[in-house]
């Protein structure tokens, strides 16, 4: 065998073994990179997975926290400044944000009947309570301050008026609440129909309003001579209105309560609303805006 053919020997096991062999650890490594390629495609995909399910769920709770968190209350327009400022207090307190919906006590009882939403109601008269009661609309009630009517007159009372009588006199101009709406309007109709001077009166009338606001507006604005108003309404309009305090014998005063609705979803903190409102702390918020909290003995029947 010459020394050139020696070497065709290795050539041929390199051809037959080394290059198959090469070629089948490339393969092998190609099968390895594609593996890994694989499980970390399969980690991201998972990772990717488990970010948007906690998202789905965080986003999920705080929905849900923010539901939980806010309360709906109905409540009469003439109660907005004390309700306001209990709002606040109540959220500083418990977290729990409130969201008042103003206006006339019986406005508010046709929302809640026709929406079946929110979570408690405050009208400016007991009787619309008990009407809701009587749907089935509240489950729990307490007490919270008088709404006492009064004989409101602009500045300096250019009609001279005195007494509930002098509503009737010829010339002047009334403005009353309107007794489908508005709690005022429903009990000054029932004032003066007490003392027998309803009809009269309303030849004198010359407009009525859905919320106690407005009147205080139009008497602010000496669009009227006289209105049948709440006394706590008229506090900040000393310098444009003046009172004539209507004799106990004559008037026809009324309880301010708060109720929890039956179909609130937020029972337990409602419950809680309520009690805030009609506690020492809610009712000392009712003083300072010019309401007489309740019980009082001067107002006992």
């Amino acid at each position: 065998m010459s020394f050139s053919h020696s070497f065709k020997v290795p050539r041929l096991l390199l051809r037959c073994f080394f290059i198959p062999a090469y070629l089948s650890c490339n393969a092998l490594i190609f099968q390895i990179k594609f593996f890994i390629r694989g499980v970390i495609m399969k980690k991201v995909i998972l990772i990717v997975a488990i970010i948007i399910i906690v998202s789905l769920i965080a986003g999920t709770a705080g929905y849900a926290k923010t539901q939980e968190s806010e309360l709906m209350i109905y409540s009469g327009a003439g109660m907005r400044k004390p309700m306001d400022k209990i709002g606040v207090a109540f959220e500083k307190k418990y977290g729990v944000a409130v969201r008042c919906n103003y206006a006339g006590s019986n406005t508010l009882l046709s929302q809640i009947e026709l929406t079946k939403k929110g979570d408690c109601y405050m009208p400016g008269a007991t009787m619309y309570i008990e009407k809701a009661k009587e749907k089935g609309f509240v489950d729990y009630e307490k007490p919270v301050a008088y709404h006492i009517p009064v004989i409101v007159v602009p500045e300096g009372n250019p009609a001279n008026i005195k007494s509930l009588k002098d509503l009737i006199k010829p010339g002047v101009k009334v403005i009353l609440g309107d007794p489908k709406a508005a709690a005022c309007g429903k009990i000054a109709k029932k004032i003066l129909k007490k003392n027998k001077i309803y009809d009269e009166v309303q030849k004198n009338v010359i407009a009525t309003t859905a919320t106690v606001n407005e009147l205080v507006v139009y008497l602010c604005m000496g669009q009227s001579d006289a209105s049948i108003i709440w006394k706590a309404s008229l506090l900040g309009t000393e310098d444009k209105t003046d009172i004539i305090e209507i004799p106990k014998e004559e008037n026809m005063i009324k309880v301010i309560p708060i109720g929890r609705l039956t179909f609130s979803k937020h029972k337990k903190i409602a419950k809680k609303f309520v009690d805030f409102v009609a506690s020492s702390e809610g009712k000392n918020i009712f003083k300072e805006c010019g309401f007489t909290a309740y019980p009082n003995p001067k107002y006992k029947k």
